[in-house]
């Protein structure tokens, strides 16, 4: 039996051939060794802005002052913490190409990080792509208890404001569930993804003119 989602083998990461994948609902995920491997699952988990959901004890955590949060100011630092292996796994899919391959992402304006820092000290984090007006999660980390939730939160308030209505979070998770996520099936992903992105790899209304904390 076929793993879910998977469509293809091979390839490479170049920007044109990751955003053409977003575009069409595609992305990759492999380890070191293997080939490129493409994806599409069905179903499909997804946060709608709207949805997300703050326990109690995660409102207590945003309420915190000693965390600040930052977007786009550390991207090589957060997606090298996401590449780190879990406590569970010897291995990482997020590769040395993969690094290459979405640092030229966030060079071009695709590619974009959250950052949750105590101090100078970076704790916990997310990383993705934004088209038209849909955010494609890759990858998050905690380094400190709720942080990678907080990076989530700080990022979707973040996104209401600049009117996303998506944020793809690939395949499900207790952890995304506690946090309002859902799944829905692969055409109904496909349909948001027409009505939602451009004809082109157009960048979404990400619109920082600083490196603020937004929290």
């Amino acid at each position: 039996m076929e793993p879910n989602g998977l469509l293809a083998a091979g390839g490479d990461l170049s920007a044109e051939r990751l955003l053409e994948a977003y575009r069409s609902g595609i992305f990759p995920w492999f380890e070191e060794g293997q080939p490129i491997l493409w994806w599409s699952p069905d179903p499909r988990m997804v946060l709608f802005p709207d949805a997300l959901y703050i326990s109690r004890s995660l409102q207590k955590a945003l309420g915190k002052s000693d965390y600040s949060v930052t977007m786009d100011s550390a991207f090589g630092q957060v997606i090298a913490c996401c590449a780190q292996p879990r406590d569970d796994s010897h291995g990482t899919w997020i590769t040395a190409d993969m690094q290459r391959a979405y640092t030229d992402l966030f060079d071009r304006g695709f590619a974009h990080s959250v950052e949750v820092w105590r101090d100078s000290e970076l704790v916990g984090g997310l990383y993705g792509v934004a088209l038209g007006r849909v955010f494609f999660g890759e990858s998050m980390f905690s380094f400190e208890s709720n942080t990678s939730k907080i990076a989530l939160v700080n990022l979707v308030k973040q996104l209401q404001q600049w009117n996303y209505e998506l944020i793809d979070c690939q395949v499900s998770s207790e952890h995304l569930e506690s946090l309002g996520a859902a799944e829905i099936s692969r055409e109904q992903f496909s349909e948001q993804l027409d009505e939602l992105l451009p004809a082109t790899g157009q960048a979404g209304p990400w619109t920082l003119s600083t490196n603020a904390a937004t929290a």
